[in-house]
């Protein structure tokens, strides 16, 4: 089997998820209910949307993609991630009235990184977060949309979470040393998730999603997942592995692209019967019920 330079972690991703195997279990089951309780607050699923950044105005219709999936958020009660922008595009964000929670590159300029933390609380966050995965690129420090980044010490992202009274979560994380570190230090959730493949031939995250929890287990982390999430049956795998929620991504690019804020309703609906069926169709009548018992694999 080969991979392509550009993809291969993807394709591995990929692939591992498409190893897992669900078996029915039908008598006794009753239909699943889909609420679930991410930080503190209740949601109407374990759905959550990605922290996109730079969405422009699709099919020139006046609000950017980014505020087009925030309304859906919104109106389909679910925890709305964004990512890099300054702030006054989150505060378009906030506007929308969907509860969000804000995710920080790793800015060289640590001037920078506090005030987008302040601004975020300022403006009715619902929480803060840095993308660990982005320090790095090819050959040194990595440098977004001219921006340069720089390293994070478990001090410096401490007293990230020290400075704010918002929950704080910590995108990126692909192992264990990572993920103790960050209940160590006092973060409230973590994303586990190789942002698409930015680490060449990465683990997949579902793969070392066990190990996380395992390891996490009576920190009071949750514990989110992402990359290559497409369907209600990827999220139902993750959450029998060990996600408390999991975000969707590219996939929703061709359904907010198209129709806009309907049509990530309409993506988030069908993923959320999906996931229903399946979670109705091996037994676990709630979310927080989830084990891999009805897991195989290849």
């Amino acid at each position: 089997m080969s991979y392509t330079r550009l993809s291969d972690a993807n394709e591995i991703t990929e692939r591992y998820m498409d190893s897992i195997l669900i078996e029915e279990r039908l008598i006794d089951s009753v239909k699943a209910e889909l609420t679930t309780r991410i930080l503190g607050e209740t949601f109407s699923m374990p759905i959550l949307t990605p922290a996109f950044s730079h969405l422009k105005n699709y099919n020139g219709r006046n609000l950017t993609g980014l505020e087009e999936y925030s309304i859906a958020a919104k109106n389909c009660n679910i925890l709305n991630f964004c990512g890099m922008m300054e702030n006054e595009q989150f505060k378009k964000i906030i506007d929308t009235g969907a509860k969000t929670i804000r995710i920080v590159k790793p800015y060289a300029d640590n001037a920078k990184i506090r005030d987008q933390f302040k601004f975020a609380e300022d403006n009715g966050a619902f929480g803060i977060g840095m993308d660990i995965d982005h320090i790095f690129g090819n050959g040194g420090y990595d440098v977004v949309v001219g921006e340069k980044m720089a390293a994070q010490s478990a001090e410096m992202l401490q007293s990230y979470i020290e400075s704010s009274k918002l929950p704080f979560v910590v995108k990126g994380v692909l192992s264990v040393t990572d993920a103790v570190k960050c209940a160590e230090i006092g973060a409230k959730a973590i994303i586990v998730s190789h942002h698409h493949g930015r680490l060449p031939y990465a683990v997949p995250p579902m793969l070392i999603l066990p190990e996380i929890k395992k390891a996490l287990k009576g920190y009071g982390v949750q514990i989110f997942l992402d990359c290559g999430i497409s369907s209600g049956a990827d999220v139902y795998k993750a959450l029998a592995l060990g996600a408390d929620a999991v975000a969707v991504g590219r996939s929703m690019l061709p359904h907010l692209e198209k129709n806009g804020i309907e049509g990530v309703e309409n993506f988030l609906k069908n993923a959320a019967d999906e996931l229903c069926f399946i979670m109705s169709s091996t037994g676990f009548s709630k979310v927080s019920e989830i084990n891999d018992s009805a897991l195989h694999r290849l």
